[in-house]
């Protein structure tokens, strides 16, 4: 039997399953950029000079406001509200990523590095989360296949493994005696997904650096993909053969699907996935808007899915 939330119920007051059961300035190589502090946490942020995407939408742009007051990371806490309270705890001074696995050139990456030789774009993409809302999003990043080139993977690597940054004292949401998930955050995609030129490494958000409840210093990207796909802070990103473990799937396997596309036909066991509501739009009684397979990207992805049953492999 399908559970489904009424629409007049928001988002933010539907409790997940789980729940209930700066940084000095980096030379941004090519780009020639400065990223300051991430926000909050920081006395300020640093500008960034970003070119504009051609994979940008069109659509209206969610307030700077909404985006980062209303979040999902459940490391700083399960509402919404928690992370832009609590997130200035983490410290993104310095911070490195770990490469390894079947690689060529694995190592510990300051940040500079791993950016390096990118060009930084601004995409505004649409973002479409798991449970019923919806945001379009000014990021500033560079495609996550410039780094999976110049990390050389191996002909075996199939798979991309991301982890995020594990920090009990810096993530008050990590010192719970029940916690939410199994830490640190674990995420993977296959690599062909991770080379789509839509999947990108965000480290900035309308102009300025990513601020810290948004998953500064680094986070990942993919609009086609619900949320929870997009996994903060990485410290370590690994290439591996075999379909790698991801936290929610781990947690409700029959509720959070390895793939996690945006798909309007296959519903979430305890609400409809084929409607959504953009934040900012309106009051409480604001008409749904339907959602879009592929999040309305799939000229650019369907054909990574090709023969694939989107509802099995959800």
């Amino acid at each position: 039997m399908l559970i489904r939330s009424p629409s007049d119920i928001l988002p933010s007051e539907i409790t997940p399953r789980a729940v209930y059961l700066n940084r000095r300035e980096i030379m941004a190589g090519a780009a020639g950029l400065a990223l300051g502090a991430g926000l909050p946490g920081a006395a300020s942020a640093a500008p960034l000079q970003a070119a504009k995407s051609a994979f940008s939408t069109d659509e209206k742009v969610t307030s700077r406001e909404d985006v980062t007051t209303y979040n999902n990371y459940y490391e700083y806490g399960v509402d919404k509200s928690s992370p832009a309270k609590t997130a200035h705890t983490l410290k993104t001074v310095p911070w490195t990523v770990k490469v390894d696995g079947l690689v060529g050139k694995p190592a510990e990456y300051a940040l500079d590095d791993l950016i390096k030789g990118s060009a930084l774009e601004e995409r505004i993409y649409r973002m479409r989360c798991v449970e019923g809302w919806s945001m379009v999003i000014p990021w500033v990043g560079f495609p996550l296949a410039d780094l999976i080139k110049k990390v050389e993977p191996q002909g075996s690597a199939k798979y991309v493994a991301f982890e995020t940054a594990y920090r009990p004292k810096e993530m008050p949401g990590l010192q719970s005696a029940f916690p939410v998930l199994d830490w640190p955050y674990v995420e993977g995609l296959r690599l062909d997904e991770a080379m789509n030129p839509l999947a990108i490494l965000a480290v900035g958000l309308y102009g300025e650096t990513l601020p810290n409840q948004n998953g500064a210093p680094i986070r990942l990207v993919v609009p086609w993909k619900y949320g929870f796909k997009g996994i903060k802070s990485i410290s370590r990103i690994s290439f591996v053969e075999k379909e790698p473990p991801t936290s929610w799937n781990r947690q409700a396997a029959d509720e959070y699907g390895f793939y996690a596309n945006v798909n309007p036909q296959v519903d979430h066991p305890r609400w409809t996935q084929a409607t959504e509501r953009r934040i900012g739009e309106g009051g409480l009684f604001v008409k749904r808007r339907p959602t879009l397979m592929f999040n309305g990207y799939g000229d650019q992805v369907a054909q990574l899915y090709a023969g694939m049953d989107l509802k099995k492999f959800y």
